[in-house]
């Protein structure tokens, strides 16, 4: 694995990312270490009533701001606030109202920072670099791959698995090939202003807000009955089934714990729940996905299966599987081994056997 050359980068008009946190702050340091000079953006996707919402973007934008100006590369802010909400926002809330656990963070990279930014400005570069922890490599026929970064727990190859395989080709992700203590370590030795700076959590534009309020302000609330799985005894209640995932355990606030989300019945309204004990709901072996999107090309070839890692949320865990190809766009995962927490609407990844190539993704239909 290897980054790309200054020799390799030199000619190429180069927009950077900027969100002012310490990942793309480094980038604009790598690109410079290089003797290269790359335009810089601030991508504006806040919140729509920011008065009523405790929003970081005007921090983010100062760090931003002080970033670019000392490497000398100018900064523009790009607002793609309005396609962000027709967009994202919409896809997330059709997903969870339908009882889906999606992603607004993988549908932003396709959407956003490399769809609605490239077709506003993005289309003027040859490349778009950010501070994404993911690598790429080129084959022998010229093909680019999306490859994982050496740090498990910040790899965020899983966040990139949707985008098309022309924005993988003008992608560059300077600080891949760190660990984030690596990086921490340049921002610090160069004194960049955020180097302390910690780290944003969960939805990429919410800043402090937290996601189920993100839920109650687009879809309110919806009360209904929480059922033992198992016995069918009454718990609870819940204020909405879109503020739950299957395989849930904290924020649930019944007693008796622990509980465990294991199945919601959409038309009754009813979320069930177990203590568990690997009730059979829970766990899954064999799952169907849908609508398989391949980054660089199909892999399978005149192959019916092939062996696979994959993983269904943002961890460090890798699970072994055989995929198997249906036929009529139909794939079906058969894990190694049973599976906590295989939601509907969640995005399984898919990797090749050594979790080192990404290639691509689908949406999971159980």
């Amino acid at each position: 694995m290897r980054q790309m050359t200054k020799k390799e980068l030199e000619g190429k008009r180069i927009a950077v990312l900027l969100s002012g946190g310490v990942d793309s702050s480094v980038v604009v340091h790598e690109l410079a270490q290089m003797g290269l000079q790359p335009d810089c953006f601030y991508i504006k996707i806040g919140p729509e009533e920011q008065e009523e919402w405790d929003c970081t973007s005007e921090e983010d934008l100062e760090m931003a701001t002080t970033v670019a100006r000392r490497y000398g590369c100018s900064l523009q802010v790009v607002d793609c606030h309005r396609e962000y909400w027709d967009e994202v926002t919409r896809y997330t809330m059709e997903k969870v109202k339908a009882g889906f656990t999606p992603n607004p963070d993988v549908m932003c990279n396709r959407m956003i920072k490399f769809g609605a930014f490239h077709e506003k400005m993005g289309h003027n570069y040859d490349l778009i670099a950010t501070g994404h922890y993911a690598q790429t490599e080129t084959d022998e026929e010229g093909r680019k791959w999306l490859t994982t970064s050496p740090d498990p727990v910040k790899d965020q190859t899983d966040f990139l698995a949707q985008i098309y395989d022309w924005q993988l080709r003008k992608a560059i992700f300077p600080i891949g090939h760190y660990v984030k203590d690596e990086v921490r370590q340049i921002a610090e030795r160069e004194h960049l202003i955020n180097a302390k700076r910690k780290d944003s959590q969960g939805i990429c534009f919410l800043g402090k807000i937290n996601y189920n309020e993100y839920l109650r302000r687009y879809l309110g609330e919806n009360p209904g009955l929480v059922i033992e799985y198992e016995t069918g005894r009454k718990i609870g209640s819940h204020r909405g089934l879109w503020f739950h995932t299957i395989g849930q355990r904290k924020g649930l606030g019944f007693g008796k714990g622990p509980w465990f989300v294991v199945k919601k019945d959409i038309k009754k309204n009813i979320l069930f729940v177990s203590h568990g004990y690997n009730p059979e709901k829970a766990y899954k072996q064999r799952f169907p996905v849908h609508d398989m999107h391949f980054l660089t090309a199909d892999v399978f070839g005149d192959r019916q299966d092939i062996e696979i890692t994959f993983k269904i949320r943002h961890t460090p865990d890798y699970y072994m599987a055989r995929l198997e190809n249906m036929g009529e766009g139909r794939y079906v995962v058969n894990a190694e081994k049973a599976i906590h927490g295989v939601a509907p609407g969640q995005f399984c990844v898919i990797y090749d056997e050594r979790h080192h190539r990404c290639i691509g993704s689908a949406e999971i239909t159980v």
